[in-house]
Order: C-alpha cells, then structure tokens, then sequence
C-alpha cells in the first residue's frame, strides 16, 4: 500500500454560512492523506501510481465551488477522487478555515472526514 499526502494546500475561496463569507471569502489550508493499493510492482512509472499533482488538481476544482458547510465540501472532494482512482482504499481530509469569523476567536477552526473503501 502507497500513501500519498497533501500538507497545508492554501486557497483562498468562497465557502461558509454567512453573506459576508460569499461576498470576501476565507483562506482555507486542505490536508489529505490518499492511501491506495498498488497492483504492479513497477514503482519507477507515474502511470502506475496516483500523482499528488492530479490530487492536488482534484482539490483545486472543488474549492473553487462555493459550499456553505466545510463538511459538504469534503465529501465532495472524497467523492470525486475515488470515482477517478478506483484502488482508494483510505481518505483523509482535513479542511481548516484560517480566519473564521468568530468574535474573539484567535487561530483556525476545521473538520476532518475520514473513510475506509473496501471494495
């Protein structure tokens, strides 16, 4: 098993919950952790192996879509990198909003979702 990460992505987005989010927008620092299984043991090929560059292009699209609920925006991009890489076996994704607008409140809030693929 191969694990791919992304560490501290930052965008700068539309997401959130109040009109103010939408209008200015946030910064966001994404985490992933792709954990995937490996059928050929040729590891000196890309096409053999899933990219962080196509990861991180995966992110990329979905953050450039406004969503009201970090959650929502996460399970999207988990969706949509296992529809594209069918041999996922292990997702983790941590989204952080960096100034979130909570008075008095000083350093980052987030979620994280994690999920397990059997198949």
């Amino acid at each position: 098993m191969i694990t791919v990460h992304l560490r501290n992505t930052i965008f700068h987005a539309q997401h959130g919950l109040y009109e103010g989010e939408l209008e200015t927008g946030n910064t966001f620092s994404v985490d992933l952790d792709l954990s995937y299984d490996i059928k050929k043991t040729d590891l000196s090929q890309i096409k053999n192996l899933i990219s962080y560059e196509d990861l991180f292009n995966i992110v990329k699209k979905r953050m450039l879509t406004p969503t009201p609920l970090l959650e929502e925006l996460a399970d999207g991009i988990i969706r949509k990198i296992k529809h594209e890489f069918h041999q996922t076996r292990h997702i983790r994704i941590s989204i952080y909003k960096l100034s979130a607008p909570i008075k008095g409140l000083q350093g980052d809030v987030g979620i994280t979702i994690t999920r397990k693929f059997n198949d």
